[in-house]
Formats: structure tokens, C-alpha cells, sequence
């Protein structure tokens, strides 16, 4: 095997370095969010308290340890994809959801302050349609 430059390389063959894959759609985005969730479907999460009650401004920046986001966001793969934290206002820009279909996911008014994962991920595929 003879060993050459980088340089060396580029008079013989096309070179691309470290190749980003290609973005995830936001179907497949929401359909790893539903994979995370059923993973570990009797999981405890926290539910967000009042959603819909909520200013603009005040639900973009809630976020509860232990909820349907943190779990997204503990995730390497979504991280990799843009998912910045686990704020609602993140959330819903990141996995393109309207407030209606984040309520249905993360509000306290379906489930109490707590469900089961399980509960999560059937609220996240539906709101893939």
C-alpha cells in the first residue's frame, strides 16, 4: 500500500470528507420520536401543565424534566438533526408541529401530570397523519 497526501489524492480521485448524510424529512423525524418513546413504553414522562392557556412567548420556552421532548432530545441522532433542547417552542419548530398537535402530545389536560411513554408515541404518530 503506498501512502499519499491528501493533495496527491486529488490528481487521481474525487475526495470528500466526512459526507453529511441527508436530513431527516419531518416524518421520518416524528417516526424516531415514536420509536424513541415505545422503547420503553410504561416510562414515566411528565406532562406540560396548561399548553393552551399559555402566551406565545411563555410556551415557547416550557419544558419539563422527564417529558415526551426531553426524551426526544436525549437522543444523539435528533440532536445531530437540529433538535437544539427541549423546550416546547423547539419541539414545535423542530418536528414542524402546530400548537394544536404539540397539546395533544405534551398537555397535562389528556393524561394528568404524568403518562406512560407508550401514551406519548401514539399522540406523535398521529400527528404524522
Amino acid at each position: 500500500m503506498r501512502h499519499q497526501t491528501l493533495d496527491q489524492l486529488h490528481t487521481v480521485a474525487k475526495v470528500h470528507r466526512d459526507p453529511t448524510p441527508p436530513a431527516m424529512d419531518r416524518t421520518q423525524r416524528l417516526e424516531r420520536w415514536s420509536k424513541l418513546l415505545e422503547r420503553q413504553p410504561n416510562r414515566l414522562l411528565t406532562a406540560l401543565i396548561g399548553t393552551e392557556y399559555r402566551s406565545s412567548p411563555e410556551r415557547e420556552i416550557m419544558r419539563g424534566e422527564g417529558s415526551p421532548i426531553s426524551v426526544a432530545f436525549e437522543d444523539s441522532v435528533l440532536r445531530d438533526e437540529g433538535l437544539k433542547d427541549d423546550t416546547y417552542g423547539e419541539a414545535k419548530r423542530f418536528f414542524e408541529l402546530t400548537d394544536n398537535e404539540l397539546h395533544e402530545i405534551v398537555c397535562y389536560c389528556h393524561v394528568g401530570e404524568t403518562m406512560q411513554s407508550s401514551w406519548a408515541a401514539l399522540s406523535v404518530r398521529a400527528a404524522i397523519g
